[in-house]
This record gives C-alpha cells, sequence and structure tokens, in this order.
C-alpha cells in the first residue's frame, strides 16, 4: 500500500489526485495539506470534495504531517515547492511535484536536494504529453533545419505561468534535438517590424482564455508542406491520473532526480 500526502489537496489539481485515488486498492490519501488560513482547515478532505469522509482532516502543515506518508504529492505553487522539498528531504520521504511556473535556478536547487531523496518533478503528468515528447525528439532530428519550428499553447484565465511548463519542454526537448540553445533562439512575442524570421529561432506563442484545461500544438513548417502535432487534455483528471502513477512508481526507487519519461519506461 503506497500511503499518499497531497499538497495543495483542496486545489484543482490536488482535489483530483484526491478524489481519484479512491479508485486504486494499492494508494491510500493519509495526509492532506492547505496553505494557512484557508477556510476548511481542519474539516475531512472528503468531506470537502464531496467524496465521503476519508478520514483525514485537512492539515496547514507537511510537517505535521509527514511521517504519515510514503510519498508527497505537489501541486502547489513555486514560492511553496522549495520548503516542501526541504522537509521531505529532512524526513527522507519520496516526492512528486507537478508544480508549474519554476525557473532554471529553481529546478537545479531542487536537482541538488534529491541527492538524498528519490523524486520526480515533470511540468505534465500526461502520459499523452510524455510520449509526445518522445515523438517530437525523432521528428526534429528527422526534419533538421529544414523546417520552422513554432509552439503554440492555450490554458485556463487563472493560469499564472506563461508559456506553460509543457510548451517550454517541448521546446527544450526540440532544441536539444537540433543542437540549438532555448535560451538564445526561444522567442516568446513579435509584435511591429521584427523582420524576416530566423532559420534557428523557436517561437513560443501563449494564449490564455476561458477553462481551457491545456492544449498544445507544435509546428514544423517546411517549403510547400506543414506538419502539426496537437496534445489537447480534455480533463485535469489525465494529469491526477498520472501523477498517481508516478508515486505508485517513485516510492522503491534509489534517491535521485527523476521525470515522467523515466516513470514511463520512455527512456
Amino acid at each position: 500500500m503506497t500511503k499518499i500526502i497531497v499538497m495543495g489537496a483542496a486545489g484543482r489539481m490536488g482535489s483530483r489526485i484526491t478524489a481519484l485515488s479512491k479508485e486504486y486498492a494499492d494508494m491510500e490519501i493519509v495526509g492532506a495539506v492547505e496553505r494557512k488560513g484557508h477556510d476548511s482547515i481542519g474539516k475531512d478532505i472528503g468531506s470537502i470534495l464531496g467524496i465521503g469522509d476519508l478520514g483525514v482532516r485537512l492539515s496547514d502543515s507537511l510537517g505535521a504531517v509527514i511521517d504519515k506518508g510514503d510519498v508527497v504529492i505537489d501541486f502547489t505553487n513555486k514560492e511553496a515547492v522549495a520548503g516542501n522539498v526541504g522537509i521531505a528531504v529532512q524526513h527522507k520521504k519520496a516526492m512528486v511535484i507537478g508544480t508549474t511556473g519554476l525557473s532554471q535556478a529553481e529546478i537545479e536547487s531542487i536537482k541538488e536536494k534529491a541527492s538524498s531523496i528519490p523524486l520526480v518533478l515533470a511540468p505534465n503528468m500526461s502520459v499523452g504529453v510524455n510520449l509526445l515528447l518522445r515523438v517530437l525528439k525523432d521528428i526534429a532530428i528527422v526534419l533538421g533545419n529544414d523546417y520552422d519550428v513554432e509552439i503554440v499553447e492555450a490554458h485556463h484565465r487563472l493560469k499564472k505561468d506563461a508559456p506553460s511548463g509543457t510548451a517550454l519542454k517541448m521546446a527544450q526537448v526540440i532544441a536539444e534535438a537540433l543542437k540549438r540553445d532555448l535560451n538564445e533562439v526561444g522567442v516568446y512575442a513579435r509584435q511591429g517590424m521584427i523582420g524576416e524570421r530566423t532559420r534557428n529561432e523557436i517561437g513560443i506563442q501563449t494564449l490564455r482564455a476561458g477553462d481551457i484545461v491545456g492544449e498544445h500544438t507544435v509546428y514544423f513548417g517546411g517549403l510547400g508542406e506543414r506538419i502539426e502535432i496537437t496534445h489537447r487534455a480534455s480533463s485535469r483528471d489525465t494529469f491526477a491520473r498520472g501523477a498517481l502513477r508516478a508515486a505508485g512508481w517513485i516510492v522503491n526507487k534509489e534517491a535521485g532526480f527523476y521525470d515522467m519519461q523515466d516513470v514511463l519506461g520512455l527512456k
């Protein structure tokens, strides 16, 4: 039985992870944590979410519940992640992090801390997206520099970071396949007399509207043809199921830094 603690348990992602965990006979939610001052602190998380009492009261402290679990799933915010990782390291607990908006410096810091615990970090827990990342690498290698690369992503109006972590990961995978530095060739906005498109640039554009769960389209534009590859998520459940799959996978692994490609055996 994998015993799970969910950070951000009453939020958009945390609530789905908590609810869907009931479908897994080998998983149990033993801790649920939210920010200090949350209106539902002290109430049963199952009652809060309308799925029946789980016998787990919502806490405002990871430290108070961490000894109950095997693994911590974190879908909070970039300001909270570092502290949560520190607590997990102190108590030698595995982690799954799906929080987005992390800078490269913040990711590197998490990697260093993960040297003493097993940790999965991925901007997108969807099986489909992670399979797509594998495919995009192969496509980019075959097409090479003869095709322009553009990425368009769309999410709901409440999403705080842009571009999405998934779009950035797609761009990074393609840039590495083409032996380019994304820091040098990434283009995130265009306006006015910008001149002709350069050969090496990788465009990453953002849309925010309504309740879009998540859409990503990669364009490979050549002379006389265009290849478009799109992934659309219609429900957050696909991300929640991926996070639960990662949690079950990471518990018995050696200390180190992993991603969903490792979880799915795509490396």
